[in-house]
């Protein structure tokens, strides 16, 4: 099922889908219909990233920058991981 999400002045925020888990071989997917895709701008072969969020989780297009950046944040972050503790202090 595909709905649109309104905000009380009744502008368009967002999509919201209703989709079921199918048997993959032996895991579960989801197929996204076309309008997901259209929206994400992916077509078959490229990646998407799922991030939890405050309120579940957050289905996005991948992006090799941000992939690198976060390799770099994470080496730092454990590098300087007690320095970071008290500075957040």
């Amino acid at each position: 099922m595909l709905t649109w999400r309104n905000n009380i002045r009744g502008y368009t925020i967002g999509m919201i889908l209703e989709l079921k888990l199918r048997k993959v071989g032996n895991s579960l997917g989801l197929v996204l219909p076309k309008e997901a895709l259209a929206h994400l701008k992916v077509e078959e072969g490229d990646t998407v990233t799922l991030t939890e969020s405050q309120d579940g989780v957050r289905l996005t297009v991948s992006n090799p920058e941000f992939a690198k950046s976060m390799v770099v944040f994470e080496s730092l972050n454990r590098r300087y991981r007690n320095a970071l503790r008290e500075l957040a202090k």
